[in-house]
């Protein structure tokens, strides 16, 4: 159980460090003039993929319990 919780946390730490990569690329106003239209499309869609699984993992990892 606790292994298990170990690589839920790395793979959250993970999602979280590409989720903030990609937020970086997409708000940045050189990368629009790097890439296509299509390409920043596809990645705005990504980083809402990995912000949906963050959401996930933290819940799984930092249950919500009311006392």
């Amino acid at each position: 159980m606790i292994d298990q919780e170990k690589s839920k946390y790395q793979e959250l730490v993970e999602l979280e460090l590409e989720h903030n990569d990609l937020n970086e690329i997409i708000d940045d106003p050189v990368s629009h003039n790097k890439f296509s239209k299509f390409t920043l499309q596809r990645l705005k869609k990504r980083k809402l993929h990995l912000k949906d699984k963050i959401r996930i993992l933290k819940s799984e990892l930092y249950p919500d319990i009311i006392a």
